[in-house]
């Protein structure tokens, strides 16, 4: 399982938005998005017309960075979207909503995602009961995430809404760590950072 392991608000500066890579810092000064609101590089001041192709291009990189998640995985989700019905963009948008990674980032139990992998990775969860290791895991409406006994204590688990308040299609427990799918989550109630995934559409039909 591959992972990105270089400086991520050079990121949230490429697209011009914060993409919320790194927790508590991405709401305080230190933001990188706040002090140095350019793209990074040399030529990053530089004004530059940017073609439809470019606006494209940056809102799949915006949309696939937000999630954290590869190239390959990213159009694979799509691939996926574009056979199931209804809206192409907001069915691919549904599928990167229930990774197990992103309904533990979603609940506020973690600061990041990054946090929520590192727990999923370390058999910290468990689905319905059994251990999951793998962040990409697609939670299903009704299944019960729970944080295993052992390591609720742990200082990587925090009260939930102490970052975020969980949305409406999520139910958490914060005492014993534990989330429940209510439902797929409409697209009206995915907390995204100005994201047009009709772009993203765009580009991958060309």
């Amino acid at each position: 399982m591959g992972r990105y392991t270089g400086p991520v608000c050079k990121h949230c500066r490429r697209e011009g938005k914060k993409l919320f890579l790194k927790g508590a810092r991405c709401l305080g000064p230190k933001c990188g998005v706040e002090h140095r609101a350019y793209p990074p590089g040399q030529h990053g001041q530089g004004r530059k017309k940017v073609s439809d192709y470019g606006l494209q291009l940056r809102e799949k990189q915006k949309v696939r960075r937000f999630y954290s998640v590869f190239e390959r995985q990213f159009r694979e989700y799509y691939d996926t979207a574009t056979h199931q019905r209804g809206v192409t963009g907001e069915a691919m948008l549904q599928q990167l909503e229930s990774r197990l990674d992103n309904v533990l980032f979603r609940s506020g139990l973690v600061a990041s995602r990054a946090q929520a992998r590192q727990a999923i990775t370390h058999r910290h969860l468990a689905v319905n009961g059994r251990i999951v290791n793998v962040p990409s895991f697609q939670v299903k409406p009704g299944m019960l995430v729970e944080v295993r006994e052992n390591s609720r204590k742990l200082d990587l688990f925090q009260q939930a809404g102490a970052v975020r308040r969980a949305p409406g299609w999520l139910n958490v427990d914060p005492e014993v760590k534990r989330i429940q799918m209510i439902s797929v989550p409409a697209r009206e109630e995915m907390d995204l950072p100005e994201t047009q995934e009709q772009l993203v559409v765009e580009y991958y039909s060309r």
